[in-house]
């Protein structure tokens, strides 16, 4: 692996920017404002951000790339390597992809989630990005119970989501564009999608339990657990007794509140903010951010949102940019248990990225190392000369 070297730009190091260079040696990075030394390698970083790579938790746009249209699929292998590439062209270099196991078949079937859980686990090498599997478990899927827990069990999920959007699924099917959008993913007919959601909610009954069942084999595997939309305080106090402590999305501020005084991890999306509010039409996350109610920001559905997002709030004022960069870096690395990366700090993961930040609000990714590897470049004259190494002196024999 080729050693690479950074020369003198403004680096977030720590919680301060500061004009200086820095060495990766192999994957990770080996020195900050020392020479360039035996580099071969090395890239002008003057008048560029150096910032850490963003820690993605939470993004399910990977979906787009399967079903660009309802009904249109494409191999899941050639859908997650062109994933793999957006995510990495956003800064993105660490990457959990959210994977939905529902009640409904299609795209968001059990076979749809054991197809995508084995691609990942057989393409993980060749990726650029270091690629997690986050499960979003529907709640009230409770024939999937038994083997997702064994998934949870043998060390296969990275991170275990509850989500329940079960009353949403009941009031979109008054509402024809969604209901029809609903019906397209799973490719049931309307007559046999309604068959299908009348018998889940009849179960209601069993989905308490089996949110406890999973949570007890989560917490013993050491899986970090995440709450998807809490409603309320009592919502996210139940789920923390069961040491879910990622609250992801809570719905209001009352909710928030409630993660934020018991130290909980708070996820919002980071589309909310370059958007200017969330298209629900719930929660704004730049309001939560102000407040001190948001400590991590996810891609959720738009893998160009966390790096637009951290320079919207910096412009917006909400946060300098030190502060705003440590929500999609260092925040949601500490969430999920990456302690070794998220930060610029010898020994730690080389995941790199150079930004041109001249055009307000409009960021340019000029390069991303990602452990160790350049693997994303768009300005070759940025590239500096190769260092001249000494000659080996051969001995006759």
């Amino acid at each position: 692996m080729t050693d690479i070297f950074l020369e003198g730009g403004r680096t977030l190091i720590g919680s301060e920017l500061v004009e200086t260079s820095l060495a990766v040696s192999r994957t990770d990075i080996a020195e900050i404002d020392g020479p360039r030394g035996r580099a071969r390698l090395a890239i002008d970083a003057r008048n560029l951000l150096v910032l850490p790579g963003i820690v993605d938790l939470h993004g399910d746009a990977f979906e787009r790339q399967m079903m660009p249209r309802a009904g249109v699929d494409f191999p899941i292998d050639v859908a997650l390597a062109e994933t793999d590439r957006q995510v990495i062209s956003n800064g993105i270099t660490t990457v959990f992809h959210a994977t939905t196991w529902s009640w409904e078949p299609g795209l968001r079937s059990g076979d749809n989630a054991r197809r995508l859980l084995e691609a990942i686990e057989r393409q993980r090498p060749h990726f650029a990005a270091d690629t997690r599997f986050h499960l979003r478990h529907e709640t009230y899927n409770l024939d999937a119970e038994d083997e997702i827990g064994q998934w949870l069990a043998e060390g296969r999920v990275d991170l275990f989501a509850f989500n329940d959007h079960m009353d949403g699924t009941v009031a979109d099917m008054a509402k024809p564009r969604k209901r029809n959008r609903m019906v397209e993913r799973t490719g049931l007919s309307s007559e046999e999608f309604d068959t299908l959601v009348a018998h889940i909610i009849s179960r209601a009954g069993g989905v308490p339990a089996s949110i406890n069942r999973l949570a007890t084999v989560a917490r013993t595997a050491g899986v970090r657990m995440l709450s998807h939309d809490d409603a309320t305080p009592e919502m996210r106090r139940n789920f923390r007794a069961m040491g879910v402590t990622l609250a992801e999305f809570p719905i209001n501020e009352a909710t928030a509140r409630e993660a934020a005084v018991h130290g909980d991890a708070i996820v919002y999306g980071a589309p909310n903010v370059v958007r200017g509010g969330s298209h629900t039409g719930w929660t704004d996350a730049s309001d939560m951010i102000a407040k001190g109610l948001c400590t991590v920001l996810a891609s959720d559905y738009y893998y160009p949102a966390p790096l637009l997002a951290a320079f919207r709030l910096a412009a917006d004022g909400v946060l300098p940019l030190n502060q705003a960069w440590q929500l999609i870096s260092s925040a949601p690395a500490q969430a999920t248990g990456l302690t070794d990366r998220g930060t610029l700090a010898p020994g730690h993961r080389a995941d790199i990225l150079l930004v041109e930040d001249s055009a307000p609000l409009r960021p340019r990714l000029v390069a991303v190392i990602s452990a160790g590897k350049l693997v994303h470049l768009t300005d070759a004259t940025r590239l500096l000369g190769t260092a001249t190494m000494p000659h080996e002196t051969v001995v006759a024999a």
